[in-house]
This record gives C-alpha cells, structure tokens and sequence, in this order.
C-alpha cells in the first residue's frame, strides 16, 4: 500500500474526516490512515497512536518515507492516553477492532473527549455495544455505511457531540442492533450480513431446543427470538 492507496473501508472512514482536522488515529496500522489524510488535505494534521511496539515503529518508519514527520506525531500508548490536552484534536478515528474494544477505549478515555467534535468508528464486529454507548454518553450518531470488502462486512459509524433525542424514539432496540441510518438504505451488504447472522442465530436455536431446558437457557432463547424477529421485520 502506497501513501496515497488505501483500502475501502479507510477510504470510507477518510472521507468522514473535515478538511482542517487534527486527528488521532487510535491503533493506526502503519500510520496508512493519517499519512492519507494529511498528503490529501495540506491543512491536516495527526496523531497515530498504538499501543505494542512493532506496530509503533512500523508508524515511525511510514511517516518518516511520506515526508510527514511535522504534521504527523506517532505515539506508543494504550487507547486514547497517547492524546494530551494541548493536541487540540477534532477528530478521533478507530478503525479494524471489535465493539466491545472500541467501546472500552473510548470508556476509558472519556477525559480525553471533552473537546473532541467527532468520532469515527469502524468495528469489525458488534456495532451496537458502540451505539448503545454514543446514546448513553450524549453523542449523535450522524451518519453510517455498511460496506463489503474482500469478503468482509463491515459498519462505519460517525458520531458528533451532542444529543439526537428523536433517533431512537421508535423501535430502539431493532435501530440499535442494525443501525437506525442503515435500516432506511438496507444495501445489498447490509442483507448479505443480516441474513447471514439471522440464520446463524437460527441455527444457534435449534441448539438451544435440545439441551436440557434451564432459566439461564430460556433467556437466551428469548433474546435470540428477538433478534431473529427484529431482523425478519427489516429484510421482509
């Protein structure tokens, strides 16, 4: 991958970022995203930010060959702590994790967000647990896309400070589990990944039939019923 080639998905996310923007790229994989960034835009600046040592130094050596060793600043942290109050960052990205570990990222980090006007996010799986956080912090989920890659689905979700009362008003739990935004467009990656897990979730239940009933068991069974039928409603 060259400076200025970058996978669709990074594109996707790229194309969410303001012109203008400092922005800190949260486990930055070679620093792709923000060296992209910053050759496109001459008014960007950046952070890449990883937290093991091998990726870090892979980020040193890209920024160094792009020639962007002034615009771009490479830090070895754990999440959001490699981000100083005095960075003034606009934007944070992160992007290729799952839900659950973006989630405790930007949980863990939250002092860090105080001045931050934009989130985006790109989980490989699990985008509720990040919509159910956004809603519960006062973020705005303001637009999102479902995209096919190389035979892999993935969400990108973008979020701005403050509250959007009336997103979840109705049908909150379908809209949190298959995105309020995605549910009106129903792309044919967003049926390709929802046919996909509803009859894995049916196959799950079948499971579930045959084992010994338990209250733990029942409960799950109910919660995977759910789905299944919050997924039949959107794709009928």
């Amino acid at each position: 991958m060259n400076d200025r080639q970058l996978s669709k998905r990074l594109q996707r996310v790229a194309a969410y970022v303001p012109k203008g923007s400092k922005t800190a790229d949260i486990g930055s994989d070679h620093a792709y995203l923000p060296c992209y960034l910053c050759l496109e835009d001459q008014t960007a600046k950046a952070i890449a930010g990883e937290v093991n040592e091998g990726p870090y130094l892979s980020a040193v050596s890209q920024v160094r060959q792009s020639g962007l060793t002034d615009r771009i600043s490479v830090r070895m942290g754990n999440g959001l702590e490699v981000i100083e109050h005095a960075d003034q960052v606009d934007v944070i990205t992160i992007a290729g994790m799952g839900g659950a570990l973006i989630t405790s990222i930007l949980e863990e980090g939250k002092g860090k967000l105080r001045e931050v006007d934009r989130l985006i996010l790109q989980p490989n799986v699990s985008a509720v647990t990040i919509r159910e956080w956004l809603d519960k912090e006062g973020w705005s989920l303001t637009s999102e896309e479902i995209i096919e890659e190389d035979d892999k689905i993935y969400e990108i979700l973008v979020a701005d400070r403050g509250e959007n009362v009336m997103l979840y008003e109705e049908d909150r739990k379908k809209k949190m589990l298959l995105g309020p935004y995605l549910i009106n467009e129903m792309n044919e990656a967003f049926q390709k990944k929802w046919t996909y897990e509803m009859k894995n979730w049916e196959r799950i239940l079948t499971q579930f039939e045959r084992a010994t009933e338990t209250p733990e068991l029942s409960a799950k069974k109910d919660e995977l019923k759910h789905k299944i039928e919050m997924v039949q409603e959107v794709l009928r």
